[in-house]
């Protein structure tokens, strides 16, 4: 049981973190990022590869690393429309259930096909197409595996929570405790 609360704990406080620095810092830099190019556009009618692609390496790394911050705040859209109605036992089952039969699988469908197409990337040294392109093209190729464990990460704190709500046994100590 503690263990499991360690599990969930770190979970939570790695995404957390990600999210709250990481992703946030990411935001304000592609902001800048996209406004140098407005500016250079239609200002000094001119652009840069590098600039055009460092703003989708950033949008990439702000969806990718944001998705397991999303999901602990429970942020992510919901399509079904019945969970709002369902009381906490039944939203944790569905929650389990989502899990085990989708996150779970995409995760592992994602993280078993991208690590090797990441690492023949940094073997090969692979750089951007395009002359004045980014170099190290396996750095963002990187953020694809990197996003997904912290999404998987997520998921697993997510179901302990569920499980625990199923259980009716406290997940975290009281503070007064």
């Amino acid at each position: 049981m503690e263990l499991c609360r360690k599990i969930v704990n770190v979970c939570d406080r790695i995404n957390e973190w990600v999210g709250s620095y990481l992703v946030t810092a990411a935001v304000f830099l592609f902001i800048a990022i996209i406004f140098s190019n407005v500016v250079l556009r239609y200002l000094f009618n001119t652009s840069f590869v590098f600039m055009a692609e460092l703003e989708w390496h950033f949008f990439a790394f702000i969806f990718l690393f944001g998705a397991g911050f999303t999901l602990l705040h429970n942020g992510h859209v919901r399509v079904d429309i019945f969970y709002s109605l369902l009381n906490t036992k039944k939203k944790a089952l569905v929650n389990c259930l989502g899990v085990i039969f989708f996150l779970l699988p995409s995760c592992y469908l994602v993280l078993t096909t991208t690590i090797p197409w990441v690492l023949v990337a940094y073997e090969v040294g692979e750089v951007s197409i395009d002359p004045g392109g980014i170099p190290a093209r396996f750095l963002i190729k990187a953020t694809l595996p990197l996003g997904y464990l912290l999404l998987l990460l997520q998921g697993v704190s997510l179901f302990l929570k569920s499980i625990f709500i199923l259980l009716d046994k406290p997940l975290l100590k009281s503070p007064l405790s």
